[in-house]
């Protein structure tokens, strides 16, 4: 999952609880999540588990969200403004990656690799390269193989 990096930080630190997304987003509860930090880190940091996901309308949802979504109110009306529904994901367990692991390195193990826009999957084999190319990689295919989402 792509996010800003201030609140990459914050979702590592333990201090957001709630990510936000203008669209609806299909996950599944339990689902891991690797966090990728947007510019100007562009590296992925650490890893989190999704335990719930609510779907409503943006006026219902502030309620829900307030006190763990890490951002002010002004800064929740401008991101929901004209959306119908958002997506309030849950999230525990995140854990920062021993270093992170910039895009050079992404791009040099996985020559196709694409940053996400929202959140895309990682297939094994991106994984793996991932791995092969940096020990913070290694620790992230770890992470995931003792998910199960491997």
């Amino acid at each position: 999952m792509s996010i800003h990096p201030r609140f990459a930080s914050a979702i590592l630190d333990g201090t957001k609880t709630v990510e936000l997304r203008r669209r609806r987003v299909a996950v599944l509860p339990g689902a891991f999540l690797v966090l990728y930090a947007s510019a100007p880190e562009m590296a992925l940091v650490g890893t989190v588990r999704i335990a719930t996901v609510t779907t409503a309308e943006p006026g219902r949802l502030w309620g829900n969200v307030a006190t763990r979504a890490g951002i002010t109110r002004r800064e929740y009306d401008q991101y929901a403004a004209g959306a119908d529904a958002m997506s309030a994901l849950f999230l525990d367990a995140p854990s920062r990656l021993p270093a992170p692991v910039p895009l050079t390195t992404l791009r040099r193990a996985c020559p196709f690799f694409t940053v996400p826009q929202s959140y895309r999957y990682l297939n094994v084999e991106e994984l793996k390269s991932i791995a092969n190319a940096d020990a913070a990689g290694a620790e992230l295919l770890q992470r995931v193989i003792d998910s199960g989402s491997a």
